[in-house]
């Protein structure tokens, strides 16, 4: 030990002066890496997860929607926390169209995908989707059911195996999208109580249905996919919570689409004798017969009537399985809410909940979708952010499945990535009453036969009115034009395109149509004929 004179005489240890100095160093040190550890403890905690929740064929027919009669709780409960918007519309109304745009972003004449034949990536192969963007900031991205088109996964956008409840996970080749790495796990349900075993095929090659359109079930609701997807769900939200990342969890519900196959409860929920018919069963007065279709899809299955219109006790039963269906599929989103609540994750977490497209049930004598009218077009969309000042409101103005990617990148702080057709509704979430000039614009390929051939319908909806315009493919010549004054006619029943005083109204909204798509590249839609502009696709 080393002492020195101090004043006055006194000594002083001068290794225990070092000796100190060294242990609030160390002291200091500690506080920093301390400081560090809370502050990115504290930035996860506030990277809000996302739950993305997609229905298939969901119509707004939602209690939140003004429909009195469905019994949507859960949904209603979500409508409570977020925004509702009441005017939002798909791209193209037919399944991965629409959700080939919604997932990149991009408008169907970007991503060439009008059909159910074509990938995304075979026009865009360099894409960064929705759930991509989210993985590569660093989320846990996971897909349950139907996200994608089935058979067109995309292994770049998730973190892990596609999973889906018939048994099975799908990945792709992260060098070679084409290729599709399969794997099996123990969770396996299936749609009807007795499945019929048929090889028989339907015109396009694909096997006939394997039951009815509709069927009351006896099973259980997790003996049913989209009761069986919400199990796992609420699983994977459980395990998620423990990984300190951030997560992207997308959860597709396939009711209400066909057949209309629900526990016998959610039948019990609804009095035939109070199921409406549709407003009309016609097309509208002065449209294009090509406007419309066959109802291919529903014919597709047996036990359906031949003739169409569909005759009305058929049509009132196949209303009452679509609604028992929002019913049960209701009932699994409700599950959702609740795990995350039961595991605190409730007031961290993104909710964007949207169906893929609207769907005809009778009206203008139209089944499914595959059409540019607005019962087809018009989809819910509903987003919940945590501690926003607005929830439970309503936004009224058009809104776009293209503004769903830039609205989540925008809400979660990841900056709003360049080259996107949308633009973020972050704006309306947090003012729904926000001023607007904002159109919604969809499109639908059809034949027009003599008329003009092959044409591809945009359809502009602004607050008021909705045009469609019917161009030849590849040519900017209009065969046909429809105007429907949706204040007016909410139904669509006369198309007053031809009125002279409303063609101020064709003028301006005609201006806001995309440019003319080129009709031939690498990814033009399947050269044979296809099934989707007559409405038969069965997605």
């Amino acid at each position: 030990m080393t002492e020195h004179a101090g004043p006055a005489g006194s000594t002083r240890d001068v290794s225990n002066d070092s000796n100190q100095v060294a242990a609030l160093k160390q002291v200091r040190l500690l506080v920093v890496i301390v400081t560090v550890l809370l502050a990115s403890a504290l930035q996860a905690a506030q990277t809000p997860n996302v739950l993305f929740i997609a229905v298939d064929d969901l119509r707004p027919e939602l209690g939140c929607y003004g429909n009195k009669l469905i019994k949507s709780p859960n949904i209603d409960r979500l409508a409570s926390r977020g925004t509702v918007f009441n005017r939002a519309y798909c791209q193209q109304a037919v399944c991965s169209p629409s959700r080939s745009s919604l997932l990149t972003g991009r408008r169907p004449d970007a991503t060439r995908v009008w059909d159910l034949e074509t990938h995304f990536r075979v026009a865009l192969p360099d894409a960064v989707t929705l759930p991509q963007y989210f993985k590569a900031n660093g989320y846990h991205c996971a897909a349950l059911s139907k996200i994608y088109h089935h058979g067109f996964e995309d292994g770049l956008s998730w973190s892990e195996p596609h999973w889906y409840p018939n048994g099975g996970a799908i990945d792709t080749d992260k060098v070679d999208w084409t290729k599709q790495i399969k794997t099996r796990h123990d969770v396996k349900v299936q749609e009807y109580a007795a499945p019929a075993q048929t090889s028989s095929k339907q015109p396009g090659g694909k096997l006939a249905k394997a039951g009815p359109a509709f069927e009351v079930s006896s099973k259980a609701d997790d003996q049913l996919p989209d009761g069986a997807t919400a199990a796992e769900a609420v699983k994977r939200i459980a395990s998620l919570k423990g990984t300190g990342k951030p997560f992207f969890l997308a959860v597709g519900f396939l009711k209400p689409h066909l057949p209309f196959v629900a526990p016998k409860k959610y039948w019990d929920l609804y009095d035939p004798g109070q199921i409406p018919l549709p407003a009309t069963d016609r097309l509208p007065e002065g449209a294009p017969e090509f406007a419309g279709h066959t109802n291919g899809e529903l014919h597709n299955y047996p036990g359906v009537p031949t003739e169409n219109p569909i005759p009305a006790d058929f049509a009132k039963t196949l209303r009452h399985g679509y609604y028992a269906c929002i019913s049960y599929t209701d009932a699994q989103i409700g599950r959702l809410l609740d795990a995350l609540d039961k595991e605190g994750l409730a007031d961290n977490t993104v909710i964007v909940l949207w169906g893929d497209h609207g769907w005809q049930l009778g009206d203008h004598g139209l089944w499914h979708k595959h059409t540019n009218f607005e019962i087809a077009t018009r989809a819910p969309l509903l987003i919940s952010v945590p501690g926003q000042k607005s929830a439970g409101q309503a936004c009224n103005t058009p809104v776009e499945f293209v503004d769903v990617y830039p609205t989540l990148a925008d809400v979660c702080g990841l900056g709003v990535p360049p080259g996107l057709d949308g633009t973020s509704l972050k704006p309306f979430i947090e003012n729904p009453a926000a001023s607007s000039t904002k159109v919604a614009i969809s499109q639908y390929p059809r034949g027009a036969g003599k008329a003009g051939g092959a044409v591809m319908g945009y359809s502009v909806r602004d607050d008021r009115w909705r045009l469609t315009l019917w161009r030849q493919r590849g040519g900017d010549k209009v065969v046909a034009t429809e105007l429907y004054d949706e204040k007016n006619d909410p139904a669509e029943t006369v198309n007053v395109a031809a009125k002279p005083e409303n063609k101020a109204v064709v003028e301006a909204l005609t201006k806001r149509l995309p440019p003319v798509a080129a009709s031939g590249n690498k990814a033009k839609p399947n050269a044979k004929k296809s099934s989707i502009p007559d409405g038969k696709a069965s997605e």
